[in-house]
């Protein structure tokens, strides 16, 4: 069937969930990246969790066993656009927090370049087939852009909004 020991969830929830500052951050990041539910940034942290976790890891070892591990996890996390350059130290990926992943969302990345008037705009125009990378249509909000995508992004060829862009491009 699956393996037994992976989960079947992609998120983990709080810890202990009615703590009134934990639940205050919740909502500002769900406002503030237009999040549709909390499942959504529980997704990140625990995605951020994870790389924290393999850091952490990595820094108990000895150098010369870390070395060659440290390198392929840091030019990962480069080419998702989590650090800001390819020699980047295990101090600097347990110093990121989960802006640094919901900042990488295809929803954030839409609405920073300007394709979309709000955060909200930029959801709706995904889930609704306007966007796309490269040309093929992205459905998902949630997607995780890497590096080489972002310059990539754009309108769908066939969307209305394209033909838009194109008729003011144009003078008309």
């Amino acid at each position: 069937m699956g393996d037994p020991k992976k989960p079947r969830r992609k998120w983990q929830g709080p810890g202990h969930p009615w703590r009134k500052e934990v639940l205050e951050e919740e909502m500002r990041l769900l406002g503030e990246y237009g999040l549709r539910n909390k499942h959504e940034l529980w997704i990140a942290k625990s995605l951020l969790r994870e790389i924290r976790a393999r850091a952490r890891k990595l820094l108990a070892l000895p150098e010369e066993q870390r070395l060659p591990l440290e390198k392929p996890l840091v030019a990962r996390l480069y080419r998702m656009g989590l650090l800001p350059s390819e020699d980047a130290s295990l101090d600097d990926i347990l110093s990121l927090n989960v802006r640094h992943v919901l900042e990488r969302r295809l929803q954030t990345i839409v609405y920073r370049k300007g394709l979309a008037s709000s955060i909200y705009h930029a959801r709706q125009l995904i889930t609704h087939g306007h966007i796309a990378i490269g040309g093929r249509r992205a459905r998902s909000p949630g997607y995780l852009v890497p590096r080489d995508e972002e310059e990539l992004i754009g309108f769908y060829p066939l969307s209305p909004y394209a033909r838009r862009v194109e008729q003011v491009k144009s003078g008309e």
